[in-house]
């Protein structure tokens, strides 16, 4: 359908890292995949209501694309939660932490 090569089009830099990354890309990821990744990061912590909502929408854009680069932290929806994304609603290192995670997730891909 339209749909389909339009989404393909705008996936296709993914194309450069490999097959894996490219299918994960078009396909998303398992929504199981993507929380067990999020509680990983919440291990051992109590969050606001803000973080539980920003980590919400990190897993529904792993769910739909598979992948998340570190800029869409800063992009909206993030920035409907706080204004400056990802570094209004946890600490540098927790920042940190969960832009190593959105790595961890893309190079699964690639490999």
């Amino acid at each position: 359908t339209k749909e389909f090569f339009a989404k393909v089009q705008n996936k296709m830099h993914y194309a450069v890292h490999g097959l894996g990354l490219f299918v994960r890309s078009l396909v998303g990821l398992d929504r199981e995949a993507a929380k067990s990744a999020m509680s990983a990061f919440l291990k051992g912590r109590t969050p606001t209501a803000n973080q539980i909502e920003f980590l919400e929408e990190v897993v529904k854009h792993l769910t739909a694309n598979g992948v998340m680069e570190a800029a869409r932290l800063y992009e909206p929806p993030s920035t409907f939660i706080h204004d400056q994304g990802v570094e209004g609603v946890f600490d540098s290192p927790q920042v940190d932490e969960l832009i190593s995670i959105l790595e961890e997730v893309k190079s699964r891909a690639i490999a």
